[in-house]
């Protein structure tokens, strides 16, 4: 498993009518954003290893995660509309650069594929936990489906550590730099 998270970071209530929407409306605009980004990375990391022969584990393995991160897209693009919650302005940028990064990596080998995923993975399980904290009392149904999604994350983020992602060139660089990015993007995309 995942190195053990710090306890969760949950944010004050805010005062105010309409806090709690609000609030929730955040929640699913980010979560929105990045299962949207998570798609998108798998899916140019696997057009990368398409085009290159004995990779067929890994296209194998891309294609299983983008399933799961595809089902979690098309849940939050549901709650979205069932509760009238507009996506993050950055939806864009943030194709452009998931696009970037998910082929970027994929250029520079499976390895670093892996520390992209052990990366991300790792800062979206830790938001997820956090977001559980926050709101399993207020909505219980919301914060179960979003424990099997960090599930899923944790278990995308251990596959990746087996297979090799600490052994990237570059590790400790490559995934600092990602993880800042996934940090910075979270909240961006909560904002607006």
């Amino acid at each position: 498993m995942s190195e053990t998270s710090a306890a969760p970071h949950i944010p004050l209530p805010r005062p105010g009518r309409g806090a709690d929407k609000a609030r929730m409306d955040e929640i699913l605009r980010v979560d929105h954003a990045g299962e949207y980004a998570a798609v998108l990375i798998y899916r140019a990391q696997k057009a990368v290893f398409e085009g290159r022969k004995s990779h067929g584990d890994m296209v194998r393995d891309l294609s299983e995660m983008q399933d799961q991160e595809a089902v979690h897209l098309d849940r939050f693009n549901r709650l979205l509309n069932e509760r009238r919650v507009r996506p993050t302005v950055m939806t864009p940028l943030w194709r452009i650069a998931a696009s970037a990064l998910g082929a970027g990596t994929a250029l520079m080998g499976e390895k670093a594929a892996h520390a992209c995923t052990e990366a991300v993975e790792s800062v979206i399980e830790k938001h997820y936990a956090d977001q559980i904290a926050e709101i399993g009392d207020r909505d219980p149904a919301l914060a179960a489906e979003l424990t099997q999604f960090r599930e899923e994350e944790l278990a995308h983020h251990d596959h990746a550590v087996e297979h090799g992602s600490r052994e990237a060139p570059a590790y400790r660089l490559l995934s600092s730099v990602i993880k800042v990015g996934c940090k910075a993007a979270i909240k961006i995309s909560e904002k607006i």
